[in-house]
């Protein structure tokens, strides 16, 4: 049998963060580009910025450091947030493993 999951971080009852959003912010950080993060997802620069547009209306603070000219990079904040969903997603894992393995527990 295999356990299957859908993890996303919820302020208020209004969704934050979910894998495609993680995954975003992911590549930003690897690119140091929205532009190109979003390319590289298969999204929309309108789209991609949106999204992060929507998170940060709803934590009340910046996930990214926009810099004219020089790109993009995560916030303190924004990394924060990726290391608690990277550390939701891992334990929730560990969880599906853990029930797979043993489907009596």
């Amino acid at each position: 049998m295999r356990v299957r999951f859908k993890v996303w971080l919820e302020k208020e009852g209004e969704p934050i963060i979910s894998e495609g959003k993680y995954r975003l912010l992911k590549e930003v950080e690897r690119t140091g580009s929205i532009q190109e993060a979003a390319r590289n997802l298969g999204l929309t620069y309108k789209r991609a910025i949106s999204q992060i547009k929507t998170m940060e209306e709803r934590l009340g603070y910046k996930v990214l450091e926009r810099r004219r000219g020089k790109g993009a990079k995560l916030t303190e904040a924004g990394k924060e947030l990726v290391r608690v969903y990277e550390s939701v997603l891992k334990r929730f894992s560990d969880l599906a493993e853990e029930l797979e393995d043993n489907p009596q527990t």
